[in-house]
């Protein structure tokens, strides 16, 4: 059993309970006072033991939810991706474990808040977190005193978010996750040796990008190292000429005829089909090629240019194959939208943001507990076919008697 001790079944249990039970507030106290109202004291100290104190592993735990629930979403439809992303959790004070002045997803600017990076793994109808780490800022990962405060394993070392994803990435290909292309915003997808590092371990991707980030033209790239001259090493670094340089991808973009975009929906929205125009290209990143022997591989530009704007407003690069259609490219890049509703149920629904407590396993504990809340959630949906998950569950109603007549009706009708 994940959670270690048998004595634990019981508050693991309560815990989720608590956790799916309404209520608006799913910390401990709230939680213990539905769970047992004539007994809120100990049930809040057996709930805290268990996610604050208990050493069960949250890895273990996790990977039980996965092969629980990976299952089920396979009987829907096989695993198309893995989504990379990290989420703010507004936090006030300084003492609770990595909270620190940074960028806040949740808020969309800089605020005291903590931030944690997770995997999911996805089908084009489900998805499911199976990695999540504390992301443990500089300033706190070289302040000796509040690790040891706040209880954080002395393994753990000051890793940037990308380092985190690769991390996660790993185990679960030791793991033998079902493999998807990685997705990922423009956060990871402008970290040239975050993609180099994924193809290497043969995982294709498609990535946001920033339009400021450079690339060679389609049909283009650096210039071949300079002629061998009768004494020394050959040279073996590209070049670049000032009238051959690379360009930034919204020059790309903007320099596009309007006839390489096209009109493409990708998916049904709550009223209408989501739809806007896009454009790909090949092309090559230039990111320091004048250090390298051999030019970046070929990728996918994609660019989403909406009718009506002034400039494109989205920007992916892709490691698909070269014969990748337009549609079946905006299809991959707009699917991290689903861990969008993962995130908004677990933080709405089953309370992901509302521990208490400062220390590292609190955090992590309560985190995995959650993901298990919603991991049982997303099974039960996938037990049932598309349709039945739009009310129409397809039972077979039994026909009457021939006989049969309800009371009050004449013997003819």
């Amino acid at each position: 059993m994940a959670a270690g001790h048998e004595d634990r079944q019981a508050p693991l249990k309560s815990y989720c309970k608590g956790l799916l039970l309404p209520g608006e507030r799913k910390s401990i106290e709230p939680m213990a006072a539905r769970l047992d109202p004539a007994n809120v004291q100990p049930m809040r100290q057996s709930l805290h033991h268990l996610v604050a104190k208990a050493a069960w592993s949250d890895e273990a735990l996790l990977e039980q939810v996965r092969n629980y629930v990976l299952p089920t979403m396979r009987k829907q439809g096989s695993v198309v991706a893995w989504i990379v992303d990290d989420t703010g959790f507004p936090k006030k004070g300084k003492h609770s474990v990595g909270v620190t002045r940074q960028y806040c997803g949740q808020l969309g600017k800089q605020e005291n808040c903590r931030v944690a990076v997770s995997l999911s793994v996805a089908t084009w109808g489900s998805s499911l977190p199976v990695a999540y780490r504390l992301y443990l800022p500089k300033e706190w990962a070289e302040d000796a005193e509040r690790l040891k405060t706040t209880e954080v394993p002395e393994k753990i070392e000051f890793q940037t978010k990308p380092e985190i994803a690769l991390d996660q990435i790993r185990t679960a290909i030791a793991a033998k996750v079902d493999r998807g292309v990685v997705l990922a915003d423009a956060a990871y997808g402008i970290n040239t040796e975050f993609r180099d590092e994924l193809t290497g371990l043969g995982l294709p991707y498609v990535m946001g990008i920033q339009s400021s980030m450079t690339v060679w033209e389609p049909g283009k790239q650096p210039l071949p190292a300079k002629s061998r001259k009768k004494i020394g090493r050959p040279p073996r670094l590209l070049q670049r000429a000032t009238n051959h340089q690379p360009v930034s991808m919204k020059q790309l973009a903007i320099g596009l005829p309007s006839i390489a975009f096209k009109e493409i929906a990708w998916r049904q929205g709550t009223d209408r089909k989501l739809q806007s125009r896009f454009a790909a290209v090949r092309v090559r990143p230039a990111h320091r090629d004048y250090w390298k022997a051999e030019p970046h591989a070929e990728e996918w530009l994609l660019v989403e240019w909406p009718r009506g704007d002034a400039e494109p407003t989205k920007y992916w690069i892709s490691m698909l194959p070269a014969n990748t259609s337009l549609k079946a490219l905006v299809k991959m890049a707009k699917h991290r939208w689903i861990i969008e509703r993962d995130y908004e149920e677990l933080k709405q629904e089953l309370g992901l943001g509302h521990f208490e407590g400062r220390n590292w396993r609190g955090f992590h504990h309560h985190a995995t507990l959650c993901i298990a809340a919603y991991g049982f959630l997303v099974a039960e949906r996938n037990r049932f076919s598309p349709s039945a998950r739009a009310g129409h569950l397809g039972f077979i109603t039994p026909e009457p008697a021939a006989d049969f007549r309800p009371r009050g009706t004449s013997r003819a009708a």
